[in-house]
């Protein structure tokens, strides 16, 4: 197994290493609106075609790998890669730089929603900055299928996924199912002399414990170890979480209101970073800034566990063609899902002309001319906020 590069620098190149991945995923964590997808979108023109730290293709083989691990999918890049840039601190520093705005912007929100019971008033700025999203999105999907799209059958096997993603069809099916019929594919003439590796017959059922204590009083430790369960079993898009926690501080606790937890959601997707910093959000109403630091924590370390640990297994299982095939056809699920969630997410950002002109316009500029996205999304907001308040004159 190659040991990862970082460990062979000089004192200096490490340092130097760990302050850019400091600094590069405060920013992402700082202007990383609008999602999963946006995020990595976000992270493949900052890390990939601006400083050019990985490939495209091992970019993808990281993504690819994140969903099929429970908790936070743009989280877990993130960390793996921070790890692969700077090692096991690099890991660590990535990962809580990445998550470290959206908890602080998240702390400050409840604070005000639990000194006044309401929110400010954000409409227009999230009017202005949806439109700027998905454009940002679409020139990334442009842009790894380049790399990812690069034979027949995981083009069908793409196109499949898009049609069954829209069906309805659970998303770790499509993936784990499209990584198996590549693999197959791209092994066809093995199989006759070969049985298939154990993992091609191994389709894991996930299931989610539910908190057993029916008392609605819970200690700090208890938020803590809640919320590493929820992380440790959460698969799927962040709005997922949102059933778990319903079912465990909703009905099982009665720790917060059904109106709460729908505040919460908001939080998470107004605030840049991680959606699952919806967490924090909870947190916060049941013990305080304890509880909402105990629970970001708590639904964020499986994926840092997660990801030391399968980081470095990637590269050696990447040369087995069993498995390179297996990659190959997930990664092409995962840009087909990708592209399903831009659709739909596009339905209900891009519903009038200057939503229309915001996304066209952001798209030429950061496809044709490599504007930055976090200077797109900002400006965004603003022409949102003031379009809001023109439109109320």
């Amino acid at each position: 197994m190659a040991k990862n590069e970082y460990y062979s620098l000089t004192r200096q190149e490490k340092m130097k290493r760990l302050r850019e991945i400091i600094l590069v995923f405060l920013k992402l964590g700082a202007t990383a609106f609008g999602g999963p997808a946006a995020h990595v979108a976000m992270m493949e023109e900052e890390i990939i075609s601006k400083r050019k730290w990985i490939s495209k293709e091992k970019f993808m083989d990281f993504y690819g790998a994140t969903n099929l691990l429970p908790g936070p999918n743009s989280t877990e890049l993130a960390i793996h890669l921070s790890y692969e840039r700077g090692g096991i601190l690099g890991l660590i520093l990535g990962g809580v730089s990445f998550i470290l705005p959206a908890m602080l912007s998240v702390i400050i929100l409840a604070v005000i929603y639990g000194r006044y019971g309401e929110l400010p008033e954000i409409a227009g700025i999230s009017y202005g900055i949806k439109p700027v999203v998905i454009a940002i999105i679409l020139q990334a999907l442009i842009r790894l299928a380049k790399s990812v799209l690069k034979n027949i059958p995981v083009i069908v096997i793409s196109i499949i996924v898009v049609v069954l993603s829209f069906l309805g069809l659970n998303e770790i099916l499509l993936l784990a199912s499209a990584g198996l019929v590549i693999m197959l594919i791209e092994n066809r003439r093995k199989l006759k002399y070969n049985k298939l590796p154990m993992f091609a017959t191994f389709f894991p059922v996930f299931s989610a414990g539910i908190i057993a204590n029916s008392s609605k009083h819970i200690s700090l430790p208890g938020v803590f170890l809640s919320f590493l369960k929820i992380g440790s079993v959460l698969y799927g898009s962040g709005y997922v979480l949102l059933a778990f926690m319903e079912a465990d501080f909703v009905e099982k606790l009665g720790l917060i209101t059904s109106e709460q937890l729908i505040d919460a959601v908001s939080v998470g997707q107004i605030t840049p970073g991680p959606v699952f910093t919806t967490a924090t959000f909870v947190g916060y109403m049941i013990k305080g800034i304890p509880g909402a630091i105990l629970a970001t924590i708590g639904i964020f370390l499986p994926a840092f566990i997660l990801v030391g640990a399968l980081n470095r297994l990637i590269p050696k299982l990447r040369e087995s063609t069993w498995f390179g095939g297996f990659l190959d056809g997930l990664n092409g699920a995962s840009l087909a899902l990708m592209a399903v969630v831009n659709w739909k997410l596009g339905v209900s950002a891009i519903v009038d002309w200057p939503t229309v002109i915001l996304a066209g316009v952001s798209f030429l500029l950061v496809f044709r001319f490599k504007i930055n996205s976090a200077w797109l999304i900002l400006g965004g907001g603003l022409i949102g906020y003031l379009l809001t308040l023109l439109a109320a004159v």
